[in-house]
């Protein structure tokens, strides 16, 4: 599948990377695959942050990838792949780039570097440099508060004028520049919230979607939100988003994305909730409201 930029807007789903014992767990991944693809959702993010890519091998990526697209190929539905790639060393991203070139991917998502601070030239510098090596596109994962440096709209534009930059996952946490951005994009580039909690928010400001770990959990009323959205019919689209705003809030009560992973173990989706450190599971408290959630809404479901 090829041309990122047409595929990349609607629900995406930031796929955890399920562990037991330590391993990749090649069998609830399967499973995962499975499950969500025959969701309504729009694509698929691996081995970024609520997929603790951070934490895995090379290896381990690269069968990450294999296994889903695999999985996939088996089934009845193919969507699109973006690998989360990030880095604070522009020559060592470089070569991610060139070892993962051959991949069955469609795109990469790419954070800004971390601890470094650069500059807006930097950052500027640094993902021409990424965009002009690539050999597939780019989707720009601004995320401040885990980077400690803001791609601002000027930056942002500029990056947007580049041929192999086609999107952005926005986690800049203000909408008074997510709002100015959407109105002066150039046609085609296209802006999905990363924000959780504001995905109502950012689709009615006119974000072309969002990549969100919620939708992990009823994945079927995310995307009824973004489609009352796109019809227009905004009271419908509320009220879809009234029945999952708190998944919202109980999913990030605890580093993300041990929550999540705790609810799928729970329903059975993987078979453990392992996270790898500095990740831990998450606390017996917040599992006693993980566990009533659940409960409450299998009895609604009834």
């Amino acid at each position: 599948m090829t041309g990122l930029q047409d595929h990349l807007h609607g629900l995406w789903l930031p796929l955890v990377t399920p562990f037991r014992d330590g391993a990749l767990d090649e069998r609830s991944l399967r499973r995962l695959t499975r499950h969500y693809s025959g969701q309504a959702v729009d694509g698929f993010i691996l081995g970024a942050t609520s997929g603790e890519g951070m934490t895995l091998r090379a290896a381990e990526l690269e069968r990450l990838v294999a296994i889903v697209r695999d999985e996939m190929a088996a089934g009845r539905r193919t969507l699109p792949i973006c690998l989360g790639l990030s880095g604070a060393d522009t020559s060592r991203l470089k070569e991610r780039l060139d070892e993962t070139a051959d991949w069955p991917i469609d795109g990469y998502l790419i954070a800004s570097p971390y601890y470094v601070r650069p500059s807006q030239r930097g950052l500027l510098a640094h993902f021409e440099a990424l965009a002009d090596h690539a050999a597939w596109p780019i989707a720009l994962y601004n995320i401040p508060y885990r980077t400690s440096v803001n791609i601002t709209n000027q930056t942002l534009l500029r990056l947007a004028e580049h041929r192999n930059i086609v999107g952005l996952k926005d986690c800049g946490a203000n909408r008074e520049q997510s709002i100015a951005l959407l109105r002066d994009r150039p046609k085609g580039f296209r802006v999905l919230t990363g924000e959780d909690a504001n995905y109502l928010e950012a689709l009615t400001d006119g974000a072309d979607g969002g990549i969100v770990l919620s939708a992990h959990v009823e994945t079927a009323t995310f995307a009824a939100v973004y489609a009352e959205v796109k019809r227009g019919n905004h009271d419908a689209a509320r009220a879809r988003w009234h029945e999952v705003a708190e998944l919202t809030r109980l999913l990030f009560a605890e580093p993300s994305p041990a929550p999540a992973k705790y609810w799928l173990w729970r329903c059975g989706l993987i078979d453990s909730p392992e996270v790898r450190l500095p990740m831990v599971e998450v606390s017996s408290e917040l599992a006693a409201q993980i566990d009533r959630e659940i409960e409450r809404r299998m009895k609604v479901a009834a």
